[in-house]
């Protein structure tokens, strides 16, 4: 019988193994605890505002987590796992796990699927998290409750993604009682050889020649849709910048695109053949007037 009013509480909510979760609760991180060996997953959410969840654990559990570092309310979340902010009291959701993952700017600019493993510590599928069998210690587990486990994903990246964009995958975090938590992925777009991203606008040097720059062209410029012809004017200056409008990188939010700048360089042969000396004498005659003149 439980004649304490708290331990029937107790009971009511988690079962007969109500004990059990508070013992691995107050020393959690050790063999009983839902993350053995220093295993350990970063949480998307702020414990304070966790609300009813948090609460229901201060409840079932007091002050156990307060007794381990001082702190009340948070610690209960960060050893129980990961419900979500105002969820009822029930079965424990699975903990909201956090990863990284590495992308091409190409990837970002055209949205990609990646895939990729995921190692976590998940309730045993043997036991369901009990840690025992018809009353003995589980055989897959030996009596921990908790086993690694490897999954293989497949999640979909939206285009116009940046570095520190979180793509959030539902269902696939932590294992536990009350279903899967989720993933959050913690994106880092890779630098590009050719392309600066500065937010949603792409920033390109394009070196031409003295010739072009003077006389005027037509020169193909890459863009992430490819190549397209770009008018250069007669008497372009070194550093001029052109826009390419709807070129940069689409928007998460809004719909549309950036746009592309393109700031040329005019570059000059390292070394010259006679025949080009003789030319670049020629126009240094005909170009009596003096450039540095305006520098006084």
């Amino acid at each position: 019988m439980l004649s304490d009013t708290e331990k029937r509480r107790r009971y009511d909510t988690l079962g007969p193994d109500w004990q059990r979760y508070a013992q691995a609760g107050a020393g959690a991180g050790g063999p009983q605890g839902p993350f053995p060996g220093g295993f350990g997953v970063e949480y998307s959410g702020d414990p304070g505002d966790l609300g009813g969840f948090s609460e229901f654990f201060r409840t079932i559990f007091g002050d156990l987590g307060a007794r381990q570092t001082g702190r009340r309310g948070a610690d209960i979340f960060e050893q129980f796992g990961g419900g979500r902010p105002g969820r009822t009291a029930g079965p424990a959701q699975g903990q909201d796990v956090q990863a990284s993952i590495e992308i091409s700017l190409d990837e970002a600019f055209h949205g990609a699927r990646k895939s990729f493993s995921l190692e976590l510590e998940e309730p045993c599928a043997t036991c369901g998290g009990t840690g025992h069998v018809d009353g003995r210690p589980c055989p897959t587990c030996g009596g921990r409750g908790w086993q690694r486990a490897r999954r293989d994903l497949d999640v979909k990246i939206p285009a116009g993604v940046r570095t520190g964009s979180r793509v959030r995958v539902t269902g696939e975090g932590g294992g536990g009682a009350g279903g899967r938590g989720d993933l959050y992925l913690s994106v880092h777009v890779a630098d590009h050889p050719l392309f600066e991203r500065r937010g949603d606008d792409l920033h390109l040097e394009l070196p031409i020649t003295a010739p072009e720059a003077a006389l005027g062209a037509t020169i193909d410029v890459p863009t992430m849709k490819g190549k397209v012809s770009m008018k250069i004017p007669p008497g372009t200056g070194s550093g001029r910048t052109f826009r390419l409008p709807g070129y940069g990188m689409p928007r998460l939010k809004g719909g549309g695109a950036g746009d592309q700048l393109v700031r040329v360089r005019i570059v000059v042969p390292a070394s010259v053949t006679e025949p080009e000396r003789a030319l670049y004498e020629q126009l240094k005659a005909l170009r009596m007037d003096n450039p540095r003149a305006y520098l006084g």
